[in-house]
């Protein structure tokens, strides 16, 4: 598992997906997460906008990724 660290008290998923260098912008994440291949604790999800907190998983493409503060 990967660890994403977040300044803020969240991250959109689409920001995280972009700042994990997973995809180089904000309309490759739109469509990833659109195509239901991104899925947040569990849950596949189709918002961009998602908002992650600290402790959330996303993940894609088999990979975890742990959002964390610091």
């Amino acid at each position: 598992m990967k660890e994403i660290y977040i300044r803020d008290d969240f991250i959109k998923l689409g920001q995280a997906m972009k700042l994990a260098g997973l995809v180089g912008s904000g309309v490759d994440a739109k469509m990833l997460i659109l195509d239901g291949e991104v899925s947040v604790n569990g849950e596949v999800v189709t918002q961009r906008g998602k908002k992650l907190f600290e402790n959330d998983i996303f993940m894609f493409q088999n990979e975890e990724y742990k959002i964390c503060k610091g």
